[in-house]
This record gives structure tokens, C-alpha cells and sequence, in this order.
């Protein structure tokens, strides 16, 4: 493979729906599965088309219960194009699948730098006559409403007629995920089909429940010998391009078809068929859209620019790609959130979970305004947040743990345990912690932007009413004089109760009781800040209370943190628990990433043991620098030192699953900040995590966005210390031996493309020339500035790296 392609060769119907994943196109507004074009959705393959924030809701009947279940989405498939071989004299013969024809060298190749899928192959017909094939396909970066591919077909042996018909189809359900096969997955509704007078054919649906239109346009056209048969047809669920082509022997024959997609929620059309139609009579030849969609990703890749190399370069670039893929500049112009599985599959139904705090500060520095379009997303749903707070009795706002459309909680009620086969209740939902994630990526949104205007205005409605309901959530425990948070689960997500306990949740989980007391010890920050204007503006549209800062004050600093065995305990009583005997399940089982499947299928629970399924207390050290932590731990009354926090990550270490992309990630970082040697193993394990498809399956269903984005963060900002404070870059690299050498670019305070280079012992910074003014450097050692059009090289002591 290339440093900039990702290729499979051969024909695998077993690995087909992970390469479709990992093969996927998009643009920030819609995305398709990188599967045959021929080939209709089953066991092997799963064309899929999803477009950004398009949910429909349905009820399902499960277990004896009526369930509600908000899903992403499968768009109608624009890619199918089938052909057959002709017979003179004879019946034609069989449609052309790779499952059932004689297919040889069969090769995909994703072009990162381009963003193409091109697949090439041979198919011998029954007679002994070859057709070679070669398909490029893409969703246009440059105008987010085309999606286009290219096939030409070339007679290798003599002369040939083909029929191929290029078409819409709108009989697609969702069906990517085996596991929801139970639940009611016909999202489309009102499908028709039809002509038009450019002789674009067209495909009008709309979702059942949710009633967003949808308007689909093909323009499909034939290149070389003229075509002896063209005809247009629209019937049922599909609309039509079929052509019949003569074959000169070696020489190419080439079919297009051109497709737009349009929604209502889209601004400036009246109609989605209108305007998908337009589209696509309009829209330039192939070469011009591939020539045109290669500029906007070239754009793209010089705003991200990632210099690592070898094999974890090239991971790290196909994680970028997919990364911006789903959360492109279009998605400025959207009301979407981070969905966790990308727009790659139906997995966790497309929700949004807490994945954007592994997101939001990688975005922060390329593409900040990509990161304020997804703050604005949460900003929106604020009200309903607000209402879900005081149906609970508390103020202030709770953010859903899934969120869709509207932002009520969307996390289902029952959970499938496939070892099993048993509908499990599901407490998800507790894990109120998104809501510290949300204010977390406020706060170094604007942090890392300089938009105090942001944090002033929406930024502060947002934190301020997260604060909040931390602080009522507090209950003061007469005993200890400290605050407790209870009924709560924290990102472990194992233990979402005590064993034999008649209510679900645990208390003074350490993650959720640290970060509530960073919230609140943010707003209070924030307060302090705000135009006088400002704050009264707040006070009078009731975002703010005076009388409650004092409450604020005293929950920020008395919070309980929990300790067991000199070590941070994940939550309180967890060190009760009984101690997993982990060899003999790995014995056992062989992979037990996912224990607490395996434990209720034995009739066990996996509550009942000091076991977690990701990091949890570990994720303090993800977010925040050891002096950060320490300074917060200190404020609560506690002494973190560096002998307790190795402790607390052996510990934890020991008795973590990985059954989470992201737990490698947090992992690598957490051992990395520690300049630990085992941090490359965890690094290599996230890196890994999807293109292994390391979790069992998952992967096929959509990737795990937060993962990929968590890995390019661990370059950018975990390996070189990077904080942005201060109105300054903080470094502090860190050294790992089989990373020795990388270089990026990031986007900081008006400063387009400052570079950041670690080569063993050396740091260089470089300013691009501007007028901005000089970017203010900070390092352990030393501070200094550098200014546009100069570049820095500054030796790091061994001591400083590890």
C-alpha cells in the first residue's frame, strides 16, 4: 500500500461490510458505504447512505414491550449500477455479481488525497469472454449535494454487447446492524419515481415519521460508441438509466452517472426533487467534478496537515480522512452533533454521545469553526436540557447521554446481549457526565480561539446551567461535611449498580465528582469575567443567580473523592467488590473485551467486580495535565501526588477490559503524560482498533469516530503537552521511543498554519508570515516568542522527555 491509499485485494465476501466501512465517502453532509455498486443489502453487503443529522423515529415491539427507538437513516442508494453480458441470438446472460460470477483481480483502492474509491476486477463469462472493469467513484467535497460515479468497461477478448442500467433505489431499509433486526426498520415512506424533460430521472421519499423530504436526481450518460439502446424509466421504488452498449474490442466504454441530494432541511430551496434535479442536469462532467474534488480536499489536507511516518502515519492519515469526512466546513452550516459512528454505519442508531471530547479539541485547532457549529448543536437543545433537569427535580440543565434530533434522551430502555439472547434493562442514561463534557469543550473552544464572544454569550448559557445542576445534584453528607453525587454510572459503564441494589446507578463516581467540581470552578471563573452588561443580562434571563454562587463555591471545593488501598477509587464501595480471575477467562474465552456480555450469558454480573470495561478515574488524566489535576484535587481538600496517581493507573490498568475504542486511546495518553514505556502499546492498539476491527465485528457497522479523532489528538496535543492557555502555546513533549519524529500544522489566534515539529531532542516552531501578532511560547524550562515569518529550534534535556 501507498502512504496515501488504502487498498484491499481480492474478493472477500467474509470482510466485505468492513471494508465498506473503512471505504467510506462523504463530505460533512452525506456519506455512502464503500459497497458494490451491483450488489442490494444483505448478509454480505450493506450499501448505505446518511446524511447528517436525518433521524426518523419509530416504535417497535420488543420483549413484550412497545419500544421507541430514533434512528440515522438509510438514504435511498444512488450508487446501484448493474450490467449483464448479451447474447446475439440468445438470452442474456446473468446479471454480473462478485458473489456469483468468475471474478479476477479484484482490487479497491481508497485515495486519501483525492477522496476516491476506485475498484477494478475481471469477469470471465461462461463462454470464456472478459470484461475488465474499472469504477472510480466520489462524494463531492467542494459542492456537498453530488455524489458521482464513473464505470468503463473495456471487451478484452473480442467484441461485446453489455446492458447496464444505472438507477435509484428507494426500497432500502436499515438493516446495517444484525442486532437490531428485531426492531421495525423501514424509515421511508411515499416513495415515487419519475422522468424529467432534462432526462435526469428522480426518486421522492420522505421519512415516515419525522416527514423530512427527500429529492434524489441521476443524470447518467454513456462516452464513446454511441449507445445503441438508451431508455429512462420510473416505476415503484426505482428510477432508471438503461443502456445497451456495443464494445469495440480494447476499447473503453465508459458509463456516468452524476446524482444530487437534497432534504427540506436544506436552506435555499423550495423543493428537494426541484432542486436535486437542477442539480444534477447542471452539474460538470465527471472530469471536472474529480478535478474540482480534488482542490476542496487539498485544501482540506493543507488546513490538517499530519507528518508521522511509517505505518502509523498512514493509520492516522485514513483516521483524519474519515474524521473529516463526517465533520467537514460543511457542517458549519448545519444543526448536527458528533455522531459516534460517523455517517459509515446505523450502529448506536447515529446518536450523539460524549465522543466530541475526544473530538472537539482536535477540531479546535484546524477547524474551529467546525468545532462552534457543534457547540451550537448542544446551544440549541439547551431548552429541552433545561426541562429534562427539572422533570428529575434539579436546575440547571441535563444533557442527554444520546442525543438525536432534538436533544430528549434517546438512550434505549433494553439492550440486546447477543451471547445470550436476552432484552436486558439499560441504565445508560445516568451518565450524566456528558454534561461536563460539554462544558469541557466550551471552555477549550474558547480557550484555544480567543472567542470571548462565544463564551460570553451561548458559551456562558451553557456552562452556567451545567453548573447549576451540579451543584443541585450535591447532596452535603451531615457525617463528612462533604458533597455526594449519587445514582449516577461513569464513562465505565459496567457498573450501573450496586450488587442486590433495588435502585440502578453508583455513588461518588471519581470522574463524575472531579469534573463537576472543575465545572463549577469554571463558571465561577466565568462570572467573575463577564462584562457587568453581560452578567445582568444573564441574572435577568435567569441563567444566573447571585444567591447560588456561594452553594457553587463550597460543591466546588467539598465534592468527595473516594480512595481505596491508597489508591482513587472509580467510585465509593468499589473497592468492596470481589477481584475478576482474569486469566481464567482469557483462557476461556480468548478475547474478553466485552465482559459484561459474557458474565450475564454465565448468569453472573459483572457489577459485581472490580472490573472496567474503559478507563474511568484514568479519564482525569486524559483531560487534564498532572499540575491541572493536582491544583483541582488540592481545591477539594486532597493530595494527588505523582506516587498516587502511578498507583491509581496500575490499579486500574490491571482490572480494564478495553471493551471501548476509545479506552486505548485515554490509555496511551494517560501512560504517555506518565512517560510510561508501555504507552506505545496502548497508542498501537487505537491505531489499530478499526482497520483490525480489534472490538469483534463493530467496525463493519460504522467506526468509531471518537477513537480516530482521540488518536490524531494523542499526536497533537498528547505528545507535545500542547494546552492552549493563557493567550499562549503550552508545551511539554514527551518522548516516545517509536514515534521520534512528527510534524503538524494548527490554526491559532488568526494564525494560519503554524508549525510544530518534534525531531528526538529538538522542538521547532514556525509562524507563517502575517500580520498577526507574535505567538507567545511556553515550556517548562522557558518562554518566549516567536513571530510571523520566523522559526524557532529549541533543545529539549533528556530529562524534560522522559
Amino acid at each position: 500500500m501507498g502512504e496515501w491509499t488504502w487498498e484491499y485485494e481480492g474478493y472477500d465476501p467474509a470482510a466485505e461490510r468492513l471494508r465498506e466501512a473503512l471505504h467510506t465517502l462523504g463530505n460533512g453532509c452525506f456519506a455512502t458505504r464503500g459497497a458494490a455498486p451491483e450488489c442490494r443489502g444483505g448478509l454480505v453487503h450493506c450499501p448505505g447512505t446518511y446524511v447528517a443529522g436525518c433521524y426518523d423515529r419509530l416504535v417497535s415491539s420488543v420483549a413484550g414491550r412497545q419500544v421507541e427507538n430514533e434512528d440515522l437513516v438509510n438514504f435511498p442508494n444512488w450508487l446501484l449500477l448493474r450490467f449483464r453480458l448479451l447474447r446475439a441470438g440468445g438470452p442474456p446472460g446473468p446479471w454480473f455479481t462478485p458473489d456469483t460470477c468468475e471474478v479476477t483481480d479484484y482490487r479497491q483502492v481508497l485515495d486519501l488525497r483525492q477522496g476516491t474509491l476506485t475498484r477494478t476486477f475481471r469477469y470471465r463469462a461462461g463462454d470464456g469472454r472478459v470484461l475488465r472493469v474499472e469504477q472510480c467513484r466520489l462524494v463531492h467535497m467542494g459542492d456537498p449535494h453530488l455524489g458521482a460515479l464513473r464505470t468503463v468497461f473495456t471487451a478484452e477478448t473480442r467484441p461485446a454487447r453489455i446492458e447496464v442500467e444505472a438507477a435509484l433505489d428507494g426500497s432500502v431499509t436499515n438493516a446495517n446492524v444484525h442486532r437490531y433486526r428485531a426492531l421495525e426498520r423501514r424509515h421511508l415512506a411515499g416513495v415515487r419515481a419519475g422522468v424529467a424533460e432534462s432526462g435526469t430521472v428522480w426518486l421522492r421519499c420522505r421519512t415516515r415519521t419525522s416527514g423530512i423530504g427527500i429529492g434524489m436526481a441521476q443524470r447518467a450518460e454513456a462516452d464513446g460508441p454511441p449507445a445503441t439502446s438508451v431508455s429512462r424509466t420510473a416505476a415503484g421504488h426505482h428510477a432508471v438509466h438503461r443502456f445497451v452498449l456495443a464494445l469495440p474490442g480494447d476499447e473503453p466504454v465508459a458509463v456516468t452517472k452524476t446524482v444530487a441530494l437534497h432534504t427540506s432541511r436544506d436552506s435555499a430551496i423550495s423543493d428537494p426533487v426541484g432542486a436535486a434535479v437542477e442539480r444534477a442536469a447542471h452539474a460538470p462532467d465527471f472530469t471536472e467534478l474529480l478535478r474540482s474534488h480534488a482542490v476542496a480536499w487539498e485544501q482540506l489536507w493543507r488546513r490538517a496537515r499530519l507528518d508521522v511516518p511509517g505505518e502509523a502515519g498512514r493509520v492516522l492519515r485514513l483516521h483524519l480522512f474519515h474524521v473529516l469526512q463526517t465533520l467537514s466546513p460543511h457542517t458549519a452550516d448545519l444543526d448536527v452533533g458528533v455522531p459516534a459512528r460517523g455517517l459509515h454505519g446505523e450502529a448506536y442508531r447515529g446518536h450523539v454521545f460524549w465522543d466530541e471530547l475526544f473530538v472537539l479539541p482536535f477540531l479546535n485547532l484546524h477547524f474551529p469553526e467546525v468545532s462552534r457549529a457543534l457547540l451550537d448543536y448542544r446551544h440549541r437543545r439547551l431548552p429541552q436540557a433545561v426541562r429534562a433537569a427539572r422533570q428529575v427535580g434539579r436546575r440547571g440543565a441535563m444533557y442527554p447521554w444520546q442525543s438525536g434530533s432534538d436533544g430528549r434522551e434517546e438512550s434505549q430502555r433494553l439492550h440486546l446481549n447477543p451471547r445470550s439472547g436476552r432484552w436486558l434493562p439499560d441504565h445508560s442514561r445516568l451518565q450524566r457526565h456528558v454534561g461536563s463534557a460539554i462544558a469541557y469543550n466550551v471552555w477549550q473552544y474558547c480557550q484555544a480561539t480567543g472567542d470571548t464572544e462565544y463564551l460570553h454569550t451561548k458559551g456562558a448559557e451553557m456552562l452556567l446551567q451545567i453548573a447549576r445542576y451540579w451543584a443541585s445534584s450535591a447532596a452535603l453528607d451531615a457525617a463528612s461535611g462533604r458533597y455526594r453525587i449519587q445514582g449516577v454510572i461513569g464513562p465505565d459503564e459496567y457498573h450501573d449498580t450496586y450488587p442486590g441494589a433495588a435502585r440502578p446507578g453508583i455513588d461518588d463516581n471519581a470522574y463524575t465528582n472531579v469534573t463537576a467540581a472543575w465545572v463549577l470552578t469554571r463558571a465561577l471563573d466565568l462570572v467573575r469575567g463577564l462584562p457587568a452588561r453581560r452578567r445582568q443580562e444573564l441574572v435577568e434571563r435567569g441563567c444566573l443567580d447571585p444567591g447560588e454562587l456561594p452553594l457553587w463555591e463550597d460543591v466546588s471545593r467539598g465534592l468527595v473523592v473516594p480512595f481505596h488501598r491508597d489508591v482513587i477509587s472509580q467510585f465509593d464501595g468499589y473497592g468492596d467488590l470481589a477481584e475478576l480471575d482474569w486469566e481464567r477467562y482469557r483462557q476461556r474465552y480468548g478475547d474478553i473485551r466485552r465482559l459484561d456480555r459474557i458474565l450475564e450469558a454465565e448468569g453472573d454480573a459483572v457489577s459485581r467486580y472490580q472490573v472496567s470495561k474503559q478507563a474511568d478515574a484514568l479519564m482525569l488524566g486524559y483531560l487534564f495535565s498532572p499540575a491541572e489535576l493536582a491544583s483541582l484535587f488540592r481545591r477539594l481538600g486532597y493530595r494527588l501526588t505523582d506516587e498516587l496517581w502511578q498507583r491509581t493507573v496500575d490499579h486500574y490498568l490491571r482490572r480494564t477490559s478495553h471493551g471501548s475504542t476509545l479506552s486505548e486511546v485515554v490509555h496511551g495518553w494517560v501512560l504517555a503524560r506518565a512517560r510510561r514505556a508501555d504507552a506505545w502499546r496502548y497508542f498501537h492498539q487505537a491505531l489499530e482498533g478499526d482497520v483490525a476491527d480489534l472490538q469483534g465485528g463493530t467496525t463493519p457497522e460504522g467506526i468509531h469516530l471518537g477513537a480516530m479523532a482521540g488518536t490524531l489528538d494523542l499526536v497533537q496535543r498528547g505528545l507535545t503537552g500542547l494546552e492552549t492557555r493563557e493567550d499562549a502555546l503550552w508545551l511539554d513533549p514527551v518522548e516516545l521511543p517509536e514515534l521520534s519524529e512528527f510534524g503538524f500544522t494548527l490554526r491559532y489566534r488568526g494564525h494560519w498554519g503554524i508549525g510544530l515539529r518534534v525531531r528526538s531532542d529538538e522542538l521547532t516552531v514556525s509562524v507563517p508570515d502575517s500580520e498577526e501578532s507574535a505567538v507567545r511560547i511556553v515550556l517548562p524550562d522557558r518562554s518566549l516568542t516567536v513571530s510571523p515569518g520566523d522559526a524557532t529550534t529549541l533543545r529539549l534535556p533528556r530529562g524534560q522527555r522522559g
